[in-house]
């Protein structure tokens, strides 16, 4: 919030996508964090990666992206986010997504998610912290959230139509948080995405109750460092209900 406040330029990774000195210097105070934390778990973040800065993942890991929604943030936008994730064996078990610009917090640990709201310039707390639950009753409309900057393309607006559903928009793992909030039920993305965009919002959908799949219906993993910890799409879903909703129209 504070490089935003004083300007700042955007900058072009080899990989095309931005970033922005608030992206690194983020991820710095969250390794730096983590590894007082817990020195002995590497971290996998995204700006490491991109400097080839890419330990050996093992069965437990960090995953970081420090600042998710780097487009949106660079243009003025407020729905960008901070995402950590623990991963243990593929699969992300603790996550916190944190939106700077609203104070929005959401967290998950198995068993538990929560959410709450902190005032962006102090830190103080304006709501505390409150269970909430992935909606597990099947609606008249399938509530799908997507994203009207990146990941929303035809294939989106096919699957929205033929599941005849009411779409909303919301940028970032922010869309996981309204699947894991009840705010929604299906967030669809097809094409690719990075590990680190989706662990922390991951971890708290599988904490509220509902979960992710890949787009061929089968668990999504996480580690991939061959793969360049590319995610080739996935699934979203609130409820059991929703998940097999999805998969039907996935398969026609």
């Amino acid at each position: 919030m504070a490089v935003r406040a004083a300007g700042f330029d955007t900058e072009t990774k080899l990989d095309g996508s931005p970033v922005t000195i608030a992206d690194q210097r983020a991820e710095k105070i969250i390794e730096d964090g983590l590894h007082a934390l817990a020195p002995e778990i590497p971290m996998i973040g995204e700006e490491a990666v991109a400097d080839l800065r890419i330990p050996q993942c093992g069965d437990l890991f960090f995953c970081v992206d420090p600042l998710d929604g780097t487009r949106g943030f660079a243009q003025g936008g407020d729905e960008f986010t901070v995402n950590i994730a623990l991963v243990g064996q593929g699969a992300p078990t603790m996550g916190v997504v944190f939106a700077p610009a609203s104070g929005e917090l959401y967290a998950g640990e198995p068993g538990r998610a929560v959410k709450a709201k902190y005032d962006p310039m102090t830190g103080a707390e304006i709501v505390a912290l409150a269970p909430i639950h992935a909606a597990h009753e099947t609606p008249q409309q399938w509530r799908i959230v997507a994203s009207e900057i990146s990941g929303r393309n035809p294939e989106t607006d096919a699957f929205i139509a033929a599941l005849n559903g009411v779409s909303a928009h919301a940028s970032s793992s922010i869309k996981f948080c309204r699947l894991a909030e009840g705010a929604a039920d299906l967030y669809p993305r097809f094409g690719d995405v990075s590990e680190w965009d989706a662990a922390a919002g991951h971890a708290v959908l599988t904490a509220a109750g509902g979960g992710v799949m890949r787009l061929d219906g089968s668990p999504l993993r996480y580690g991939d460092r061959d793969g360049g910890f590319l995610i080739h799409g996935f699934m979203a879903f609130a409820s059991a209900a929703a998940a097999s909703a999805a998969r039907d129209v996935l398969k026609r």
